[in-house]
């Protein structure tokens, strides 16, 4: 038995050995990722040079954009190091840091979304009182709130984890650190920091779910029953915003599968691939999808792009 303190590396268990094609599976990662910071830094930019994009609509977008950088600089860098070596070692601090990475940009990630669709209903709802409901206060609050929650309760349970797990073993059967890898290898009894974990991510999951939900039935009320031009501000601003929430969802739950129950059955691939889906497709679909859909930063972001080539 040995302590966790006394753990000095984890080995990473899922790599393949690649042979050659390592380097070409490096460019394309490489690729991907500054495909994925070019388009969130873009957007962040657009928005926040744009007097006219100053709406809270468009502030809560940026706030995504930037945890979009923040979850997927938390994988690709240890990603894109890992493809390279032959031997899959990452030491046991930068373990527990990229623990603390993927557990905050999931939660900052549902929150975000829940406020979003919050800032919805009430501009679809409430257009009326929009502006004195949605002031810059209760903005700069929202956001906080859904940043520091996280940042606090993941410092929480990734220390608890770190001091109250011995380990049986150091070899984690994915391609980046958990916090159910490491709960996994305790040899001692893991139900409270389990327990814990659990209680953080069903917290902020069924939170967020919750306002998601009941936002949603009223802004399908309205549409039903309101004018045509109601339902297409509903439909030009939801549709973006349902769709992250869907593809973040099903990333988020192959993760949450993959972790609480043994799927050795799954092809490893496949099992690799749902287990970087939420940390890259939505840091990836995100900006696209916003910047394609919203006519308003499509304008200004083209404006924008001629101007710099000019």
């Amino acid at each position: 038995m040995m302590n966790s303190t006394q753990v000095s590396y984890f080995t990473l268990a899922a790599y393949l050995d690649t042979g050659p094609f390592k380097y070409l599976y490096f460019m394309i990662v490489m690729s991907l990722y500054i495909f994925i910071i070019s388009v969130n830094v873009m957007l962040i930019v657009v928005i926040c040079v744009n007097r006219s994009l100053h709406e809270p609509m468009y502030i809560f977008l940026c706030s995504l954009f930037v945890n979009n950088l923040y979850g997927s600089t938390g994988l690709f860098p240890l990603l894109l190091v890992q493809i390279l070596s032959d031997i899959h070692n990452v030491s046991a601090p930068f373990c527990f840091l990229q623990i603390y990475c993927v557990h905050t940009y999931g939660a900052v990630e549902y929150l975000n979304l829940a406020i979003m669709s919050y800032d919805r209903y009430l501009a679809i709802c409430y257009p009326l009182q929009y502006n004195s409901h949605m002031t810059s206060k209760k903005i700069a609050t929202l956001i906080a709130l859904t940043w520091l929650y996280p940042l606090i309760a993941c410092i929480v349970y990734t220390i608890y984890l770190h001091s109250h797990s011995q380990l049986c073993g150091n070899v984690i059967n994915k391609v980046y650190c958990d916090g159910h890898s490491i709960v996994k290898l305790a040899c001692s009894d893991s139900h409270i920091v389990n327990a814990l974990g659990l209680i953080l991510s069903f917290g902020v999951i069924f939170g967020a779910l919750i306002v998601i939900i009941y936002t949603y039935i009223n802004i399908f009320k309205v549409c039903f029953s309101g004018s045509k031009q109601t339902r297409q501000k509903a439909v030009s601003t939801c549709t973006p915003h349902l769709a992250s929430l869907f593809n973040f969802s099903v990333g988020a739950s192959f993760e949450l599968l993959q972790s609480r129950f043994n799927l050795t059955n799954v092809p490893i691939m496949m099992r690799i691939f749902l287990s970087v889906y939420f940390l890259t497709f939505p840091p990836l679909f995100n900006p696209v999808m916003y910047g394609l859909k919203m006519s308003k930063i499509r304008v200004i972001g083209k404006s924008l792009m001629a101007n710099i080539g000019y």
